[in-house]
């Protein structure tokens, strides 16, 4: 054999090491004028990120200053003080953080199926003319702005769920507190229905991502074996995408507690009593800001407002901290 041949094992080196004409060309632009230009745009890049962190940063110090009052005041009390008197200064949380809890468990309960069966249609079983246009139309449902749901809901569902839905629900399990008071439609459950259908968009499209990222090898060899499709969807797809989809979910919860306009116009009449009715009338962090902080004339009356909305500013990053990193680590994962 010939001495001047490139053995296999050679091979992937010489490749490495001949060096076409575009690729001289290509080092030589970026030796002579390139480099200062990417500096330059790395700066500013830099600078632009680093400009999100100093704003997040600065609303939280004014939050905490203008908070400072009632936290010294208050201190952990705050958080567990059904209290809210204004007339005597004394406040608490505790109404406003339950009543977002419950709200937004409820619209998880009602979104978190539909959303995540939506998602697995669009990716596994819809027919491909209609994957783009249906994924567009769920998209576009995020886009919808929350005071056009606060108005669709006050006309169209509050109705429907005081004619429709309350009266059946008091009839046969009025016993429970679950189902106790009188069906008015203003109340809990309006406001747990136009969440569910708020952050239904959320969860679809962010589960749709996250399906997408699952290699097709796991699937086929599944398929390969004998397992039908909807079994090979169950237990492969939607398995190895599962940390994704909590992502999705926890996004979609941050988007939940933070909602006000929507909320505010069908939760009732900004009740500061703690209820587990869906039927009564209730309030929620949100809530609470926007219908007393106009009347909030006093210092320690406007740092309790300020203290919700720290905390609601608190819960909502950490929630969506959480989503980020499980979407990220799913689609890391398919990447790979």
């Amino acid at each position: 054999m010939r001495e001047d041949l490139i053995s296999a094992a050679q091979l992937p080196e010489a490749i490495d090491n001949v060096e076409s004409p575009t690729g001289r060309l290509v080092a030589l632009g970026g030796a002579r004028g390139g480099g200062v230009g990417d500096r330059v745009f790395g700066f500013i890049e830099f600078g632009f990120a680093a400009l999100i962190l100093v704003i997040m940063a600065v609303m939280l110090v004014t939050l905490i200053v203008q908070a400072w009052p009632s936290i010294t005041q208050f201190g952990l009390g705050f958080l567990t003080s059904s209290t809210w008197d204004p007339i005597r200064n004394i406040y608490g949380a505790e109404p406003a953080i339950l009543g977002t809890i419950y709200s937004s468990a409820i619209a998880l309960l009602l979104a978190t199926p539909i959303g995540v069966l939506s998602a697995v249609f669009l990716v596994e079983f819809a027919p491909r003319f209609l994957r783009f246009p249906l994924g567009f139309l769920v998209e576009l449902l995020a886009a919808v702005p929350s005071i056009v749901y606060g108005l669709w809901a006050l006309f169209v569902l509050v109705p429907i769920v005081r004619t429709d839905i309350e009266p059946p629900l008091s009839g046969h399990f009025g016993n429970f507190p679950l189902f106790s008071g009188y069906p008015i439609g203003l109340g809990m459950l309006s406001a747990g229905l136009i969440l569910a259908v708020m952050i239904l968009p959320t969860i679809a499209a962010l589960s749709r991502d996250v399906l997408r990222t699952v290699p097709r090898s796991q699937s086929e060899a599944m398929l390969a074996l004998g397992a039908t499709h909807w079994q090979t969807v169950w237990k492969v797809v939607v398995a190895y995408a599962r940390s994704g989809i909590i992502g999705a979910v926890i996004l979609a919860l941050g988007r939940a507690v933070g909602e006000t306009m929507a909320v505010q116009m069908v939760i009732g009449s900004n009740s500061q009593q703690i209820t587990w009715s869906l039927f009564n009338t209730a309030t929620t962090m949100p809530a609470a800001i926007v219908n007393q902080f106009s009347e909030a004339t006093g210092v320690l009356y406007r740092a309790a407002l300020f203290e919700i909305a720290l905390i609601l500013m608190i819960i909502t990053l950490g929630l969506n901290g959480v989503a980020r990193l499980l979407v990220w680590s799913v689609q890391r994962r398919g990447g790979a």
